[in-house]
């Protein structure tokens, strides 16, 4: 895997980054079993998601972009990625426990980003008062299982056969990471 994470920058996701964060998760919606969206959504309708993602707190967005000369094709800003944390279940008594995902645009996997984007995530919410941190990853997933085992998350169990996408059933591994 080469790691060209050089010229990229992380920062809190602002309101202008809404057309291209819908882009890159409508490309996991329509084309892989990642996430069980079956449709791909609206700018309008993750606008919610993201204002729910202020820059403190709990729930974050951060994202990578281009911060300096792009590579051909790219520009300069081009948002390449993104990490989110928000709430596991919506009961009172979860508010210390946040669920995280990060998703990459198609051409910028392979280059460190993921691993650049929860680092930086975990960073900001060492801060927090979040107690643990849990990760539903679709099998099969290699990749993000290694992410997810990299930044010290480990299996809690497997609920199988839990969505249906693409006319196959597909298993969700959930991960756990231990925070404060």
């Amino acid at each position: 895997m080469r790691n060209s994470t050089a010229g990229v920058r992380i920062r809190p996701a602002a309101a202008g980054d809404l057309g291209e964060l819908t882009e890159i998760y409508n490309h996991y919606v329509v084309h892989t079993p990642i996430t069980f969206d079956i449709e791909p959504v609206t700018a309008d309708a993750r606008r919610a998601w993201l204002e729910a993602r202020p820059a403190t707190g709990r729930h974050r967005l951060l994202v990578a972009e281009e911060a300096e000369q792009a590579k051909e094709g790219e520009e300069a800003g081009k948002v390449l990625g993104y990490a989110s944390s928000g709430p596991f279940r919506d009961k009172q008594a979860y508010e210390t426990s946040v669920e995280t995902s990060v998703y990459l645009a198609p051409h910028a996997t392979g280059r460190g980003l993921g691993a650049l984007l929860y680092g930086a995530l975990f960073d900001v919410l060492a801060g927090e008062d979040v107690h643990r941190a849990y990760a539903g990853v679709t099998q099969p997933n290699p990749a993000s299982m290694r992410l997810h085992e990299r930044f010290g998350f480990r299996p809690v169990g497997v609920f199988e056969g839990v969505g249906r996408k693409f006319g196959s059933y597909w298993d969700v591994a959930w991960l756990e990471k231990r925070l404060a």
